[in-house]
């Protein structure tokens, strides 16, 4: 995943004028506070009643909410950061870097579990609530954090194998490239986003046909499911240009070589920020029952105002 690179081409050839920059950054922080500021409300609104701490589905939901709060503030600072102090220590970039990877891995895992949930809600109903348990909920939710885990930290050990230690110590453009930069980290990237890649959608595609096959008896649950997967594919998707991102950052540079920074910063609205508002709209708009105990939150609030 090229974190910044939308914004340190900007920062290196410093062919963008002040106020195109500062629009560029204002339209980012805009974005994110209001994506942010929404996801909150969800997560107020889980806290503050007890039912849904026994469901799995919003178990997983706020996982997801809370994951990419994290990931669009991270992203943020470093989008800003490109912008403002171009180079950071390498030891405080890692940590940064390393964080924005974690949160940005575990979206499509996290939306390949929900989708497996709803599709036993679907299929298997009268299994369901012994098949998808609190406990193995919060089992799963520990499984796609050790297998980002375990996706990106070696690349924090290849680097404090190979590099010296006075490259901790140095300055650089705060991107992935730059702080991780040996051959071996590239085509072990490659290969495992390779195989996220395969496997997520194998998940996707086998979950939305069977949910579509019980649809056709009318079900409108099934077919409430069904369009619930269409958007978590929607979303799966714009994630997982992450995954394919060399190629295609590769292919916008050849093609549109002048307006290249311009194509990167679309590129970074639409894989980074756009995917993390469609979880409210699933969730928070779709959902009746979390829609109903939102909107009596928000009417508290208001009441309270």
């Amino acid at each position: 995943m090229n974190l910044s690179s939308t914004n340190t081409t900007v920062a290196v050839l410093n062919r963008e004028t002040f106020s195109k920059a500062l629009t560029k950054n204002l339209i980012v922080v805009v974005l994110g506070i209001s994506i942010n500021y929404i996801n909150v409300g969800l997560f107020h609104t889980y806290l503050k009643y007890q039912i849904f701490y026994m469901n799995p589905r919003y178990i997983l939901f706020i996982h997801l909410v809370v994951n990419d709060m994290t990931q669009v503030m991270l992203t943020i600072i470093l989008f800003i950061i490109s912008y403002t102090i171009y180079k950071l220590h390498v030891s405080l970039c890692c940590i940064l870097v390393l964080l924005a990877l974690f949160t940005t891995e575990n979206t499509p895992l996290n939306l390949a579990c929900m989708a497996v949930e709803c599709y036993i809600a679907i299929c298997f109903p009268l299994r369901h609530t012994q098949i998808c348990t609190i406990k193995r909920t919060r089992m799963v939710i520990g499984l796609i954090w050790a297998t980002s885990l375990l996706s990106v930290l070696p690349d924090l050990f290849i680097t404090l194998a190979t590099e010296p230690l006075d490259f901790f110590h140095s300055r650089v453009l705060c991107q992935r490239q730059t702080v991780f930069p040996h051959p071996l980290i590239v085509k072990k990237r490659d290969i495992t986003y390779a195989v996220f890649f395969v496997m997520v959608w194998l998940i996707i595609f086998y979950t939305y046909f069977r949910i579509l096959f019980m649809a056709k008896a009318a079900s409108q649950d099934a077919r409430k499911a069904r369009n619930t997967i269409i958007l978590h594919g929607f979303q799966l998707l714009l994630c997982m240009t992450t995954y394919v991102a060399p190629s295609l950052l590769s292919v916008l540079q050849q093609r549109f070589p002048k307006n290249y920074t311009d194509s990167l910063f679309a590129y970074y609205i639409i894989v980074q920020i756009l995917p993390r508002s469609i979880s409210p709209i699933i969730y928070g708009v779709r959902d009746k029952t979390f829609r109903r105990y939102l909107k009596r939150h928000l009417m508290c609030k208001i009441s309270i105002s």
